[in-house]
């Protein structure tokens, strides 16, 4: 890869995240191009990628199908690469069950699980009694082969509490969207990785200081490299896949890309009275809700400009699940109440948030009330997180950036575990002029150019972000 002092590539990818690292897989694996250089100032899939919950889903709202057929691809090759590695990063197909109290938002969840099954998302179960319900099959612990497809779609009260014991008694309906669960995210980059540098892919640890042109066309990258060498890599052909700071990078080709970030965590705490099922899935309150204080704790939050929004209502969308395996009690927990704070340049460490694993563990006692068990005493908690860095609808951006040889693969907020595999696939045929499948233009920077587009996010609707 030297040449005169210099390097040489045929592709060089900025970021060695999940996006990054499934790039240079797809063009060094599937592709035959082996010249993939990934340059990253930091050690691979640690900025972000490594503070993921690790779930995938194929259950996405929206005005079409382009988000289902795109993670519907992703976990055919999820799928694909766990039989071929005896499952390295413990693929499980537990769903994602969706909870609410409240009859309209019930009545929501039969329009949309009609639509979501109808844009791809597999068949609908429908339990309007308990006898209905009879039929169902609960999440198994591990793997995911010969599990249900589709989703589940509980309306009755007695059926809920005989499959879900420990949710709220309050819960008037369940979905349980099936082709969802989770992994281990850093196995799977990390198979991913080395099967790249197998097949020709490299690393080099540095921060991309300048995309070089040459009339017009990328010609290669400057590196300010972290031995403190300044190095020229000439390359007909840039991947943007620098996560939260893609927008940063898209400046060094003159290139505005509409991203924006959010700060997102999460807690893991020990549930060792064993309130959550350990065989459940990701389950998520799709109620917003308030929390319960005292009237003398109310009295004093409320008080106080800094503390008077945890006595204000908080968004739908509080989630869990299960970490681990065998005797493991870990759950991880979260809740995005922070969306409404957006920034245009990421800063680490995030911002501290010290009423988090609180107000968390509040606000899922309406979800699982057995967790008011903890209150008293709080927990120790072990909090974390990153940027979810996306588009208005939430959507990633996949494909050229205007200037020839210059791609990007980013805004994956926080769905780039899950969505990465089909992404990496499609932009590596959008580099070698393989064919591409047709939700290619959901995914384009030039969308936005289109006046029927720029309509159609007028009424968009739901995003799907959780």
């Amino acid at each position: 890869m030297s040449a005169g002092g210099a390097l040489t590539a045929d592709v060089v990818v900025c970021g060695a995240g999940i996006a990054g690292v499934a790039v240079a897989h797809a063009l060094a694996t599937r592709h035959g191009v082996s010249r993939v250089l990934l340059v990253d100032e930091h050690a691979p899939l640690t900025l972000t990628s490594d503070k993921s919950t690790e779930a995938y889903r194929n259950w996405w709202p929206g005005p079409d199908d382009a988000m289902v057929r795109l993670i519907n691809r992703s976990i055919d090759l999820l799928e694909e690469w766990a039989a071929a590695s005896d499952n390295r990063f413990l693929l499980n197909r537990r769903g994602y069950v969706y909870a609410t109290a409240r009859e309209e938002r019930a009545a929501q969840f039969v329009g949309d699980a009609a639509v979501a099954s109808a844009q791809g998302a597999g068949p609908l179960r429908t339990y309007r009694s308990l006898a209905d319900a009879a039929m169902y099959r609960p999440s198994a612990h591990a793997g995911w082969e010969g599990h249900p497809e589709g989703a589940d779609l509980f309306l009755d009260r007695a059926a809920i509490r005989r499959h879900f014991p420990w949710l709220a008694p309050d819960i008037c309906a369940v979905l349980h969207a099936r082709r969802c669960g989770w992994f281990s995210g850093q196995q799977l980059g990390m198979l991913l990785l080395e099967q790249a540098r197998a097949a020709g892919a490299s690393l080099l640890g540095g921060r991309v200081q300048q995309v070089l042109r040459d009339g017009g066309r990328v010609s290669g990258v400057r590196v300010a490299t972290t031995d403190g060498r300044d190095i020229t890599v000439h390359a007909p052909v840039f991947v943007n896949a620098a996560g939260p700071y893609a927008k940063q990078v898209g400046a060094l080709l003159d290139v505005s890309l509409p991203l924006f970030s959010e700060a997102h965590y999460k807690i893991a705490i020990e549930d060792t009275l064993g309130v959550v099922d350990r065989n459940t899935g990701l389950v998520i309150l799709d109620d917003d809700q308030s929390l319960e204080w005292s009237d003398e704790e109310r009295a004093e939050l409320a008080a106080d400009d800094d503390t008077r929004w945890l006595t204000e209502p908080l968004p739908a969308g509080i989630h869990l699940r299960p970490e681990g395996y065998g005797s493991a009690r870990t759950v991880l927990m979260l809740w995005d109440y922070h969306s409404a704070h957006r920034f245009d340049a990421p800063e680490f460490p995030l911002p501290d948030d010290p009423f988090y694993p609180e107000v968390v563990l509040r606000g899922m006692t309406k979800l699982a009330p057995g967790l008011s068990a903890y209150l008293e005493r709080l927990p120790h908690a072990y909090v974390d997180g990153g940027y979810y860095t996306k588009t208005v609808e939430n959507r990633p951006l996949v494909g050229p950036l205007g200037v020839d040889g210059a791609y990007v693969c980013a805004a994956f907020s926080g769905f780039g575990l899950m969505a990465a595999p089909a992404a990496a696939e499609l932009l590596a045929a959008q580099i070698t002029g393989a064919s591409r499948p047709s939700y290619e233009s959901a995914f384009l920077l030039a969308r936005y150019e289109d006046a029927a587009y720029r309509a159609k996010l007028a009424a968009w609707g739901s995003t799907g972000q959780l």
